[in-house]
Formats: structure tokens, sequence, C-alpha cells
């Protein structure tokens, strides 16, 4: 009796075991068919039973990086409202001349619905109550996760761009980032040893987005010489004791005078042993149409330090 209870209770272990085998396989199976049928940017509709219209006509940005892309890529007449950031000249991403034409939410339901939108385009994070408003009255909604890549902005473009009936524009935005970065490319093979520093300490490491931009102009990205990881922190003391050769930073302000202007004495006092140079928080956000202006500054401050030598 004992060894047919141990039979059954091996077999049942076995049984068990088998199951949860089958399990996992069938998880991996659809992560990898998930990850392997994503598009490469993330140009994704939330609610397969809400497609957008062939040519939208009241799209709703509630992302100001989405805010400079339709500045770039829409017709002013298919715009119904765009992210409240972008009437925020700080925190703004598009020019605030022309995002000033725009009604402006700050991506509550209420306030999207209110618009009447045939689209809505976001980030990849939507307050849930928003997202199941628009899925329960079959507004489409497009979500686009920031560009980890300049291939992957590319992409984000060319998607968003056929999505709302306007792939010349998308393609032209595409050649005008392409120019940029071939008049932005170095004369030389020197890689200048570079930091972009953040208000706060953040750093962006290898592998990121602005990693590829300082490796495009001729910069060496030195975060792996303090030990960080892609997005990381580094203190403003590790910084003063070991700073690189040209520091970017987004506290650093144009004075009256035309001169930068330091967010701290220490920076200041730092300033006569580096060279310090302003790169707006804004292009630490958004790629798209930021990525021109974002190489654009970083091959000129090179210029500019190399021919200070």
């Amino acid at each position: 009796m004992k060894h047919d209870a141990a039979a059954v209770l091996s077999r049942f272990h076995r049984g068990r075991l088998a199951a949860v085998s089958l399990l996992v396989v069938a998880v991996m199976a659809v992560a990898i068919m998930i990850w392997v049928r994503s598009p490469l940017a993330g140009a994704e509709v939330a609610d397969a039973k809400a497609q957008p219209p062939a040519h939208p006509t009241r799209i709703v940005s509630i992302n100001p990086c989405v805010d400079a892309l339709l500045m770039q890529l829409a017709d002013s007449d298919q715009i119904a409202a765009i992210s409240h950031y972008s009437h925020d000249k700080e925190a703004s991403s598009a020019s605030l001349e022309w995002a000033l034409q725009f009604p402006a939410t700050s991506g509550t339901a209420e306030e999207i619905l209110a618009m009447r939108p045939d689209l809505v385009v976001a980030s990849s994070h939507v307050a849930i109550p928003t997202e199941r408003a628009l899925e329960r009255l079959g507004i489409p909604l497009v979500k686009l996760i920031i560009p980890q890549s300049v291939a992957e902005s590319r992409q984000q473009i060319t998607d968003l761009a056929h999505i709302i009936d306007q792939q010349d524009r998308g393609e032209q935005l595409n050649q005008n980032i392409d120019d940029a970065f071939e008049r932005a490319k170095p004369a030389d093979d020197e890689k200048i040893p570079a930091l972009i520093w953040r208000r706060g300490g953040l750093v962006p490491g290898e592998g990121t987005l602005p990693d590829e931009l300082l490796r495009w102009t001729g910069f060496a990205n030195v975060s792996k010489d303090y030990g960080l990881a892609q997005w990381d922190v580094l203190t403003l003391e590790h910084l003063v004791n070991r700073p690189p050769r040209l520091l970017f930073s987004d506290g650093v302000r144009i004075g009256s005078d035309g001169q930068p202007v330091m967010p701290h004495p220490v920076l200041e006092k730092l300033s006569d042993r580096i060279t310090i140079a302003r790169y707006p928080e804004r292009l630490l956000h958004c790629a798209g149409p930021t990525l021109i202006d974002a190489v654009t500054i970083l091959s000129a401050e090179r210029r500019n330090y190399k021919g200070a030598l």
C-alpha cells in the first residue's frame, strides 16, 4: 500500500512538473511572438478594435515629444490639441509660436474627450483611467515609446507619418535628420572625453541615444570611467574629483553678456579647469526632430573646444 501511494505521488509530481514546463514554454513562446511582431520603435495601436482613420483630422497629443513630431509631420488642421508642456517655453520640445495655435490638455480623460478626437497619440505610459475611457468609446490610441537609438527614431517617424497619412513628410524629416548628421560629422578621428550631466546628477551612459549622439559628433562618453550604468547618477563631488575635458549640462544658461552662467558655485570654479557647455534638458527627453538640434549643438561645441586649444 505504501509503495502504491508513493507511486501515485511520484506520478502526480511528474505530471505537475510537466504541466509547469509546458506553461513556461507557452509563456516564452508568447513573449517571443510579441517581441518578434513588435515594431522597431513601438508605434503601437493600443486597441486592435479601434484603428486610426485613414486621414485623421482631430488628433490629440498628450506628450511633448509627440507634439514636436506633429509640428513636422501633420497639417495644422489635423491637430485638435497638444500637450500642456508645449505651452511652457522651458518644457516645450516644439516651437512655442507653433504650439500656441492649439488648445492644450494635461492628459486627463475628460479633457481629451472634450476635444472630440479621432486619434490620440501618447507615450507608452498612459494613465489607466484615460486608456480605459478611450477604449470604451472606441477612440484610437497610438503609443510611442522613447527611441533608444537613431534607427528607432527613424522608424518611429516613418510609422507615425503613415498613421496620420503624411508619408512624404516623414521621408522629408528623416532626410533632414540625415543631412544634419552629415553636417555634424567631425573632420578628424579624435574622440574628446565628454559627459552629459543633468542637474541632480543624472547621466546617460553607454547604449543610450545621447551616447550614440556623442560618439557620432566626435566625443567619447566617459560615463563608464565612473562605473555608471545606462542611466545613472553621478554626484557633484565625484564629478569635481575626476572631471571630463568637456561637460554638457542642462543647468548652464547664457547670460546677458553672452557668456555661460553656471548653476552651482562648484561648477563655476570647475569651469576654470574644463570646458562646460549648455545642453538643453529637452534634448535628453525626445528624439525625432530634436536630434537635429542635438547634433548641431554637440558638433558646434566640439569645434569651439578644438578652436580654443
